[in-house]
């Protein structure tokens, strides 16, 4: 697993940072989901949910909170292994929140079928410990901790679809090493009569209150509610502190306060957007009778609304972005891009002193398409509008037909161009699955006979849909469209993911491999 970043990386596609001093919302147009932050020292650091890809729960760095990169992943591999060796869609890591203690940075995390699990360590860009099972039961997720002097404590949410109940939040204590949770709990907060969907919780405590931010009313369409208590029982005080109101932001909400090195508080939070995903907002907080402030009041209701355009928390940072383009260098994949499901170190060679990936074309047994292919390398959308290329190279050895490759716009259906060989020949093909998820067959909707086995794949992206064009190009120089438009869907919790793969029908001859000799995004 890479760890530390060389060189700081500048999308070519999505920016926020203004250069003047002020950013633009949203800091992060691509799917960083239920973010959680801490500041330490000059350090902003940041998780999010990663679901069922891995390696999981992405570690990023930032120093302004505006100009992030991903430096780390602290979770390798999802237990149980045997679970997540194949795509668990929707699954996995949900909800984690990244805490510093004692000098060490831990992360909570609601596994829905499994329990609480948390891992630790002291190097954020080193390797972290494995999970410990701290909590276990079906349906308890968004925990978090707070260590309160001789107290130890752990908020969490419900998961209706597991425990049959949600809306409630729920307070436990655990043991001062945070590995094991020590009781039954109490419920704190009811959320069904003003703020149903209430879960997410963050726990703090501030000038002699807890307060616990937490999310309502749903991804799309809810608001954000603040708790404050002065015993961590409560009974919580309530108010509602961010929603959409009168601007078009919906369902701005879930996220983490955190504050900059000159004390001022921010608020970290996502915003759904479809088959996008869930982007990322910076947001002031003012204080004001020991309520937080989120926003601007922009509708005179008492309630903060989202800021479209601020100052930025930290002056004087350079622009920086988690990386999107990658040349392979090294011959391994960059820390942009997850897997699927548990890697193999089957599904690629990664010998150092390569300079291209090469993907093995792992069969697909007895699957009715890829949506169950756990050896898929993906990445999240980076903007609204970009166009994504590739090189690859086919080899099928001993000219085993049925071997393909590709680049691919991923999700609960799903469409790629890609390399294939059949009949002696090398073709381009575009291939649609419509209803992946359901177990629908791909339609192959063109192909055209190529010249070699090298071949370069675009794939252009178009708001508000993520519509996508392909095109191919054998001399690198022109590009010819080849099939038809696609809108890209999201998968069930996260966004729709472009990447690429290397396959084998089940019933030919195992070998052959795709060396991928760049992936570049760029404006269209």
């Amino acid at each position: 697993m890479q760890s530390m970043v060389a060189q700081k990386y500048v999308s070519k596609v999505w920016t926020s940072d203004n250069g003047n001093g002020t950013y633009t919302n949203p800091v992060l147009y691509a799917d960083y989901s239920d973010p959680d932050v801490i500041r330490v020292g000059d350090n902003f650091y940041m998780t999010v949910s990663s679901f069922n890809c891995t390696p999981g729960l992405p570690i990023l760095h930032s120093k302004d909170l505006v100009n992030w990169e991903i430096v780390n992943y602290a979770l390798e591999k999802q237990i149980p292994e045997e679970v997540f060796n194949i795509p668990q869609h929707s699954k996995g890591v949900w909800a984690p929140s990244l805490r510093y203690h004692n000098d060490e940075f831990y992360i909570y995390w609601g596994d829905p079928d499994f329990g609480v699990y948390m891992i630790k360590t002291n190097d954020v860009y080193g390797k972290w410990s494995k999970p410990v099972l701290v909590l276990e039961g079906k349906g308890i997720i968004d925990p978090c901790p707070l260590w309160d002097g001789d107290n130890t404590y752990l908020v969490h949410a419900w998961a209706g679809s597991r425990a049959g109940i949600n809306s409630i939040l729920t307070m436990r204590t655990m043991n001062k090493e945070g590995t094991k949770v020590l009781d039954e709990g109490k419920n704190i907060f009811d959320g069904h009569e003003n703020h149903h969907t209430v879960e997410g919780p963050k726990l703090y405590k501030k000038d002699g209150y807890y307060y616990i931010l937490a999310p309502a009313g749903g991804v799309e369409t809810g608001w954000q509610l603040a708790l404050r208590s002065k015993n961590i029982y409560g009974p919580y005080e309530e108010k509602i502190v961010l929603e959409q109101g009168s601007t078009e932001i919906n369902g701005p909400h879930q996220g983490a306060w955190v504050t900059s090195p000159n004390n001022e508080s921010w608020f970290v939070h996502f915003q759904d957007q479809a088959v996008y995903g869930r982007v990322l907002w910076v947001t002031p907080i003012s204080w004001d009778n020991n309520w937080p402030e989120m926003g601007k009041d922009l509708d005179g209701n008492g309630i903060g609304e989202p800021i479209l355009t601020h100052k930025k928390p930290v002056q004087g940072m350079s622009i920086a972005s988690p990386q999107e383009s990658d040349e392979f260098n090294d011959g391994k994949p960059g820390l942009q891009w997850q897997w699927y499901a548990n890697s193999s170190v089957k599904w690629s060679a990664q010998i150092p002193g390569t300079d291209y990936l090469r993907l093995f074309a792992m069969s697909k047994k007895e699957l009715p398409n890829l949506w169950d292919m756990p050896s898929l390398l993906l990445q999240k959308l980076p903007a609204p509008n970009f166009k994504a290329t590739t090189k690859v190279i086919l080899n099928t050895e001993w000219d085993a037909p049925g071997k393909t490759a590709g680049l691919i716009m991923m999700g609960q259906s799903y469409a790629y161009v890609g390399i294939a060989y059949h009949d002696d020949k090398y073709w381009v093909q575009q291939v649609i699955c419509k209803n992946a998820s359901r177990g629908a067959s791909e339609t192959v909707i063109v192909e055209k006979e190529l010249k070699s086995n090298t071949v370069f794949l675009r794939m252009e992206v178009s708001a508000p849909n993520a519509t996508c064009i392909y095109s191919y190009s054998e001399n690198s120089k022109k590009f010819t469209e080849i099939g038809t438009s696609f809108n890209a869907e999201k998968d069930l919790w996260i966004s729709a993911k472009m990447g690429i793969f290397a396959a084998s029908d089940k019933e030919v001859r195992m070998g052959g491999y795709a060396d991928f000799d760049w992936f570049r995004v760029e404006n269209k």
